[in-house]
C-alpha cells in the first residue's frame, strides 16, 4: 500500500466483502447495509485509484490489485484486531411501552440466549427517539414514518376491562395521556375511581379486589386472578410495530434482538 492514510474501518468492510464475496453476506457479518457497502468500496478504490472488485450479477469478485490488497490487509488485520476488539460489544437499547417491557422482561433469557448481548430496557409511554439512537429497538403501536426507519408490523393489539369480580364498579384510573387513560377517563364520568400514576399501579388495585382496570388482553391474561368482565374496546385495537434505524438493524447483536423479541410477542400476545 501507497503513504496515503488508511481507514481501518474502510479496510474492515473491503475485508468482509472481499470474504464473503458480495455485499449481501458481508452486511450480516459487518454490521453495514448492503447500499453502504457498495459506496464504501467504491469511495476506496477511488481514493487508491485501483480496481479491487469486479462487479458480477452473482456478487463481487477480487481482481489482480484486489488479491494484492486483501493478502496485504490480512497480515495488518492480526495486529489491529486484538486491539479494536476489546470491550466492542453494543448496548442494545430496547424502548417500550410498560407491559410490553414486563413481558419482554419475563422471557429476557431468550432474547439473550447463549449470545453474550448486553441489553437495556426503556419502559415508558413516551417514545424516545430512534433516529437519533435514544435507543437501537422500539416497539410502537403505529407504522414508522421517520427519515431512516424501518418497521416490521408484529401483531394486532386489543384491549379489554378486567376485575377479580365483574361487580366492582370503582374504576383504577391512570393519569396520563395513553388512550387507555383517556378512554377510562370518559367510563368514569364522575363515578367512583381510584387515581394512581402508574398502570402497574392500577394492576395492583384490580389484583386485590378493590378496582376494575383496563387491560391489554395479553396482560389480563397473563394473570389469572383476574377475569375479563367487558369485551374487547374496539376503539383502543391498534398494530404493533417492532422499529429500528434502516443502518442498525444490519448490526448482528441487534438484528439477533429484532427477530427474538419479534418470536416472544407473536406467540405471547396473540
Amino acid at each position: 500500500m501507497n503513504e496515503m492514510n488508511f481507514d481501518w474501518d474502510d479496510l474492515r468492510l473491503f475485508l468482509a466483502v472481499a470474504r464473503e464475496g458480495g455485499l449481501a453476506a458481508a452486511a450480516a457479518q459487518s454490521g453495514k447495509s448492503p447500499p453502504t457497502l457498495g459506496r464504501r468500496m467504491l469511495s476506496l478504490e477511488r481514493r487508491i485509484g485501483l480496481d479491487l472488485f469486479r462487479r458480477l450479477a452473482r456478487g463481487y469478485e477480487l481482481t489482480e490489485d484486489g488479491h494484492a490488497l486483501l493478502s496485504k490487509v490480512k497480515e495488518l488485520e492480526k495486529q489491529i484486531l486484538p486491539i479494536v476488539t476489546v470491550q466492542n460489544t453494543p448496548v442494545v437499547k430496547v424502548s417500550a411501552g410498560l407491559w410490553v417491557t414486563h413481558l419482554l422482561c419475563d422471557h429476557v433469557a431468550d432474547i439473550i440466549s447463549q449470545d453474550q448481548i448486553r441489553l437495556r430496557f426503556i419502559a415508558a409511554d413516551e417514545q424516545v427517539d430512534i433516529g437519533r439512537r435514544e435507543a437501537l429497538i422500539g416497539i410502537r403501536n403505529q407504522r414508522p414514518e421517520g427519515p431512516g426507519l424501518a418497521g416490521r408490523r408484529v401483531t394486532r393489539i386489543q384491549f379489554a376491562v378486567y376485575a377479580r369480580d365483574g361487580n366492582v364498579k370503582t374504576w383504577a384510573r391512570v393519569i396520563g395521556s395513553t388512550p387507555s387513560a383517556k378512554w377510562v377517563l370518559q367510563m368514569i364520568d364522575g363515578g367512583d375511581s381510584i387515581e394512581v400514576t402508574s398502570p402497574r399501579n392500577a394492576l395492583d388495585l384490580a389484583l386485590t379486589g378493590t378496582a376494575r382496570v383496563v387491560l391489554p388482553t395479553f396482560i389480563g391474561r397473563h394473570f389469572g386472578a383476574l377475569k375479563q368482565v367487558t369485551p374487547v374496546i374496539d376503539e383502543l385495537e391498534h398494530d404493533q410495530w417492532l422499529v429500528t434505524h434502516h443502518e442498525d438493524r444490519f448490526v448482528p447483536e441487534v438484528r439477533k434482538v429484532i427477530d427474538r423479541i419479534f418470536a416472544i410477542l407473536k406467540k405471547h400476545q396473540t
